[in-house]
């Protein structure tokens, strides 16, 4: 063996080693908050919240969190303070936070709306409002094409609809879902890697504002670095164009109540080939824009956001009775 070769080795394995005992100490400090419910062999993670007085009866609102976090981002943007009025359910997408996953064909927002209609079934939830944020917008829209009877509204926050997505983005995430080199990068190198440059990924998350004091870790944002979430999302990622290349013909199909809500100064997913396109093609849409914001809506511009979703459960809960 040469030395290069020992060098790596030794490289790998001493990453691998910080790897486990990481994602120890992350697991450690964000432990599951809510209950796990077991679909198809799988646990998925679910905090279901209600209001104190018990007065909840209308239909629930579920919580879709985005790619490279888990549903704390919903809860703590939105999940507390929409549950002083609804029953309000966040739900850990399959691979991310607490829930599992058993392969790349969980990286389809089609199989993941299968199985939250599952999830929903399992607790005895017919019809819900979905509130959508990003990759978690992708999804509640396959919901609700392919589940209508089950999806009395959407509100969408800042969703990739199209599959104009970022190329550098796009092949980077391709790389990193690669079955022998991803699961290799996941157990050694992305750990140690990421967390140098985290700090960073949020602020451009944010940009241009800024991420709220304490947001690493009060929305246990170190969950994506233990190797399986990692994987995952790197596989939602890397398959999320070809997807959204099939479903964007099926959007003049949506009936249900649409909001989609928006900062034009997302750059991470540009308001006029995703929002704008959306809404053109979706019959009675509404599209609001948020001038000077990013693609954190829930985070910078939440009273506007929560007064979208009341007048969303307004009208569904309306329509329900």
């Amino acid at each position: 063996m040469t030395l290069a070769l020992i060098i790596v080795a030794a490289l790998l394995g001493a990453s691998a080693l910080v790897t486990l005992v990481g994602s120890w100490s992350i697991a450690r400090a964000h432990p599951p908050r809510g209950r796990r419910i077991e679909i198809g062999g799988l646990r998925h993670h679910v905090v279901d919240l209600e209001p104190a007085d018990g007065d909840g009866g209308g239909l629930p609102l579920v919580l879709l969190h985005g790619a490279g976090c888990n549903l704390e981002d919903m809860r703590l943007a939105l999940g507390e303070r929409l549950a002083a009025r609804h029953r309000v359910l966040l739900i850990d997408r399959p691979g991310a936070g607490w829930s599992e996953s058993s392969g790349r064909a969980f990286s389809s927002p089609a199989v993941q709306a299968a199985m939250l209609r599952d999830t929903l079934h399992s607790l005895g939830i017919a019809r819900v409002v979905l509130v959508g944020h990003s990759w978690g917008g992708a999804l509640a829209l396959a919901f609700a094409l392919d589940h209508p009877q089950r999806t009395a509204g959407l509100v969408l926050l800042a969703p990739p609809t199209h599959p104009q997505l970022q190329r550098r983005m796009t092949r980077l995430y391709r790389m990193l879902a690669t079955p022998l080199a991803g699961w290799l990068f996941a157990r050694t190198l992305a750990l140690p890697a990421a967390a140098a440059t985290f700090d960073a990924g949020i602020r451009a998350a944010f940009a241009p504002q800024l991420p709220p004091r304490h947001y690493l870790n009060n929305s246990a944002a170190f969950l994506l670095l233990r190797p399986a979430a990692f994987l995952a999302n790197a596989q939602d990622m890397a398959d999320l164009q070809g997807f959204l290349a099939q479903q964007a013909s099926r959007y003049r199909e949506l009936a249900v109540p649409t909001v989609i809500v928006q900062g034009d100064c997302d750059a991470i997913v540009p308001i006029e080939q995703h929002a704008k396109a959306l809404a053109a093609a979706v019959p009675r849409a509404k599209l609001v824009v948020l001038p000077g914001v990013g693609h954190m809506p829930h985070h910078v511009a939440t009273d506007r956001v929560v007064a979208e979703i009341e007048e969303m459960m307004r009208r569904a809960n309306n329509e329900t009775i």
